[in-house]
């Protein structure tokens, strides 16, 4: 795939066909963007997981906050990454360890190394989009 230009319908598909989002780098403080998008996503319908080791254990949106992406007790669909793009390639790694469906790299997130192992594993990736903005932009609103 060309990586940083997506066709809308494969936005439309891979947000249609998901519906558990592991957030990583998901922040407790509402100030924060991981914070909004996750409740964002929430909203629109999906089960947004958090995940971030400094907060593990906590609640954040009312869902338990986990250390990693191992640590989540049920499949997820989608993970999204609010890290920086250096440290990106590991969470793609462990969502590939983990059998998610798709990596989603936040704006500014970019690792093509990792996004071409991500779907030489067979997952979906998209780098440098939010969610929060595509999904009213395709007229995928749920909520």
């Amino acid at each position: 795939m060309q990586h940083l230009a997506y066709s809308d319908d494969f936005l439309r598909n891979l947000l249609g066909s998901i519906h558990t989002v592991a957030v990583v780098g998901a922040s407790p403080r509402p100030h924060r963007p991981s914070h909004g998008v996750m409740r964002y996503l929430q909203r629109q319908g999906y089960r947004a997981i958090p995940v971030n080791p400094f907060a593990a254990g906590d609640t954040i949106l009312g869902e338990r906050c986990e250390a990693a992406l191992a640590d989540i007790a049920e499949p997820v669909d989608m993970v999204d990454i609010f890290r920086r793009s250096d440290v990106a390639g590991a969470v793609v790694d462990e969502a590939i360890a983990i059998g998610a469906k798709a990596v989603w790299m936040q704006l500014g997130v970019v690792d093509e190394a990792a996004a071409r192992r991500a779907e030489a594993s067979g997952l979906q990736v998209v780098m440098n989009r939010c969610p929060a903005i595509e999904i009213p932009r395709l007229g995928l609103v749920r909520g």
